[in-house]
């Protein structure tokens, strides 16, 4: 954690689907600089918030405050030009178009307006060697990729929009050990960089080595709030959630 500013403040936010209450009266702060994880068992609500967050849902209730201006309710182009980006549990790529075009495409909605197609190329390329792919597919369509290069294309297009903030839904999904310390790797690079990252994963081992704190919802309810060892000790999530004590 770089500091103790907050740039994300979520305020007794709820979202229900007809009668089911997805996020029910969450509220957390989210502190510049850090690495947020966001964990609880499936259909805790932690999907639903991201896409709260980032505009795709408008909640029922309560505010949303990025660097203390309301966001609540704005479309998620205008939420992506104020520098929060996201990548998805399932990558959401244009499978016929390459990997560069892919990337490139994250400059047309960003906070900066690239000056040239020139310009953005050489971002685009850039941040492929950033996220750590191989280079010499670049002109391969998207849609032949495996899923961890697919992954490492949705980072790369969503860096290209120039975020303050990123929501990662699940990275860790389909990765194999040595690609999950990897992640890891880069998730902690990006941040050095300056970026804040909230994350969601199911994947306790990447989680708990990844994030600086933890938010555990259970039923779309907030049950818990520390730093991982503590949350690793904590009763009601070992109950709700965990099943037995997670070992460091």
């Amino acid at each position: 954690m770089s500091g103790n500013d907050s740039i994300l403040k979520i305020a007794n936010v709820t979202k229900k689907f007809r009668g089911l209450v997805a996020v029910n009266d969450v509220s957390f702060d989210l502190y510049n600089g850090e690495i947020l994880g966001l964990v609880g068992p499936n259909g805790a609500g932690k999907t639903t918030l991201l896409n709260v967050i980032n505009g795709i849902y408008k909640p029922d209730s309560g505010r949303i405050l990025f660097e203390g201006s309301d966001i609540t309710g704005l479309k998620p182009e205008f939420i992506c030009k104020k520098g929060i980006a996201r990548t998805f549990q399932i990558t959401r790529l244009f499978v016929n178009m390459t990997v560069l075009e892919n990337v490139m495409s994250g400059a047309m909605f960003g906070r900066k307006n690239l000056s040239s197609f020139k310009e953005a190329r050489e971002k685009a390329l850039e941040t492929l060697k950033f996220v750590g792919f191989p280079i010499e597919k670049k002109d391969i369509v998207a849609g032949s990729l495996n899923v961890v290069e697919m992954k490492r294309v949705e980072l790369a297009r969503s860096l290209l929009t120039d975020p303050k903030l990123i929501l990662l839904d699940e990275p860790a999904t389909g990765l194999n050990p040595s690609e999950l310390s990897i992640m890891i790797d880069l998730i902690r690079k990006l941040n050095s960089t300056g970026v804040t990252v909230l994350v969601v994963d199911h994947n306790m081992r990447f989680i708990m080595n990844v994030a600086q704190r933890l938010i555990v919802l259970h039923y779309g309810q907030k049950i818990a709030e520390g730093a991982p060892k503590e949350i690793a000790n904590n009763e009601a999530v070992i109950e709700a959630y965990l099943g037995e004590k997670y070992v460091f």
